[in-house]
């Protein structure tokens, strides 16, 4: 992104923000479950990296104890600039009275 141009986020990117913000950390099939089917498991983890690559979101793999197998899994929370763009792209969306994606 360029320095002038006003980041901004697609309809799921607003969704998962404002899921995270309000429920607070989760993980990506949580999510998926929790969007009430806006979220699709094809999408979810591509729409995630993205999110990640743009630095509005970090992840962790969430701890497990050495009993428990398979593959460890992610647990998503926004980074202090992905909040700012959030709350930023929400309060141009009252503006325009368009209340929210």
């Amino acid at each position: 992104m360029k320095n002038n141009e006003f980041p901004s986020l697609s309809g799921k990117e607003f969704l998962i923000m404002e899921m995270l913000l309000n429920e607070g950390d989760m993980f990506g099939l949580e999510m998926v479950d929790e969007s009430g089917g806006r979220l699709k498991k094809g999408t979810i983890y591509v729409t995630l990296q993205r999110m990640m690559d743009k630095k509005l979101l970090e992840s962790w793999e969430e701890e497990r104890n050495e009993a428990e197998n398979g593959i460890a899994r992610k647990l998503y929370t926004p980074t202090d600039y992905g909040e700012r763009v959030f709350k930023a792209q929400e309060l141009a969306l009252k503006y325009l009275n368009m209340g929210s994606w």
